[in-house]
């Protein structure tokens, strides 16, 4: 029998949970209703669908409660806006059904707090899609981090890079407000926190964080000569000028979703990403501690000249070099989100005492890095057709939590000016989980084909250095 999905919010992520339900996995998938607060890009919706055959009735808002009462779905995926995700997660698991939802889970401590005792209470499933664990070259630093290649970690630093195309568009839409999306320390870091509470198996600790608004504020603009400038792109009298300028009826899929349907709800796909309005950071610095004692130095800027990232764990056998480079793209204009370039993805290990070496990297074509296809095998086809996954790439309301628990934290602490306990939060978490890692405080052997034997003159040389401290 198909299990049964309803969907709400139609905005342009959400277009690959429809597609995989009505086209890669309807053999044991039926989508049966569709949900948002926008009837224009719900029509749309529902058009795309209906010209595969399939005629699934719709659902404003106001009547989500109506479409499960009348649905009777198995599951519901949520991909509305960050900061109503607990609304209809939680009213979907009092309602009895099991629960998919885009990443960040939620955007803040209270609500996080809302969804941990819903599901505590009802006992439904509560599934959160990280596709960056299922990305081959990640799923492949865990690899190597459960093999003790550097034995155990003891540090990592972390520096993510959001370009001007992808980076400025949070600046433009909905996500430059924290009430909205939490900030790009919630909506984006959720992302990069969840890959390291993942390749660490553990969880924060404490949060210490800075942050501004540097880059994509008025004074920027004016620094370019862009005067005048107009509040959205279209029909800003500096738009020719500006190299920011978003034409959203260049790309026909933002003109249809966004241009063509902005009257039913006001909202602008393309405000000016300089605006006084915006209330993110583009530039942030934080510095966790992990329950199993790990520190990290993180970074993210929104302001870049390239994608991707550069991640340096540091472990008590030697230290691991990860660099990833993405391809540009803003979010629903046709392109495939955040692909790997090959030549700019590359991994290294740095042994003690032994020669460096890089790995061939895992690769796969697809969205964020050859995730996404993954991730949704995972989530939509039948159990017997899974394989096992000693990674344990599935992540719930456990994983979520904690994914954007460092990010409300980091908030907080630029407010504050102080570090943040995780566990003042939000409490009743649980542990995820994570695949065990290497047992801690074994021997570590001074010999083998990657060692390199002190020679006679740096014996001496270090004796002599012993001798005079």
């Amino acid at each position: 029998m198909k299990k049964r999905y309803v969907q709400v919010g139609v905005g342009s992520r959400s277009m690959m949970y429809t597609a995989a339900l009505v086209e890669l996995f309807s053999a044991s998938c039926e989508l049966v209703g569709l949900c948002d607060s926008n009837p224009g890009r719900l029509g749309l919706r529902q058009a795309w669908v209906r010209e595969r055959g399939l005629d699934v009735p719709t659902f404003s808002a106001a009547d989500f409660d109506r479409m499960l009462a009348e649905c009777r779905p198995d599951t519901v995926v949520v991909t509305t806006m960050d900061a109503t995700h607990d609304d209809y997660i939680c009213r979907a698991m009092e309602a009895g059904c099991d629960v998919i939802t885009e990443k960040p889970m939620t955007t803040d401590a209270a609500k996080c707090q809302r969804i941990i005792d819903t599901q505590s209470r009802t006992g439904r499933a509560c599934r959160v899609t990280f596709n960056y664990r299922y990305s081959p070259p990640r799923t492949q630093i865990k690899d190597l981090l459960m093999s003790g290649v550097i034995g155990d970690v003891l540090s990592l630093d972390f520096h993510w890079l959001l370009d001007t195309h992808h980076g400025a568009d949070y600046f433009r839409r909905w996500h430059r407000n924290k009430a909205n999306s939490g900030g790009l320390m919630v909506h984006k870091a959720t992302h990069h926190f969840d890959l390291i509470n993942w390749w660490l198996s553990s969880v924060p600790d404490t949060v210490y964080a800075t942050g501004q608004r540097a880059f994509y504020t008025p004074h920027q603009a004016e620094r370019y000569g862009l005067h005048g400038r107009g509040e959205r792109c279209l029909g800003c009298p500096v738009a020719e000028r500006c190299a920011f300028c978003l034409d959203l009826t260049a790309s026909p899929d933002l003109e249809a979703l966004y241009l063509e349907n902005e009257a039913h709800d006001g909202y602008f796909r393309d405000r000016c990403v300089f605006s006084a309005d915006i209330d993110i950071e583009d530039s942030m610095h934080v510095a966790v501690t992990y329950a199993d004692g790990v520190r990290m130095s993180y970074s993210l800027n929104a302001f870049m000249p390239w994608e991707g990232y550069i991640v340096a764990i540091n472990g008590s056998k030697g230290r691991l070099e990860h660099k990833c480079e993405e391809t540009v793209y803003i979010s629903g204009d046709g392109t495939t989100p955040g692909e790997l370039l090959t030549e700019g993805t590359t991994i290294r290990v740095f042994p003690h005492f032994g020669t460096p070496y890089s790995i061939p990297v895992w690769t796969a074509e697809g969205g964020h890095g050859g995730g996404d296809m993954p991730l949704l095998r995972d989530l939509f086809a039948p159990e017997r057709e899974r394989e096992p996954d000693p990674y344990l790439r599935a992540a719930d309301q456990r994983g979520g939590a904690y994914s954007i628990l460092t990010g409300v934290a980091a908030n907080q602490s630029m407010t504050s000016g102080q570090a943040i306990r995780v566990d003042d939060l939000v409490q009743g978490i649980g542990t995820p989980d994570y695949p065990p890692m290497p047992a801690r405080d074994e021997p570590i052997p001074m010999h083998g084909r990657n060692a390199r034997r002190l020679s006679a003159e740096q014996a001496q040389a270090l004796q002599r250095s012993d001798d005079t401290d």
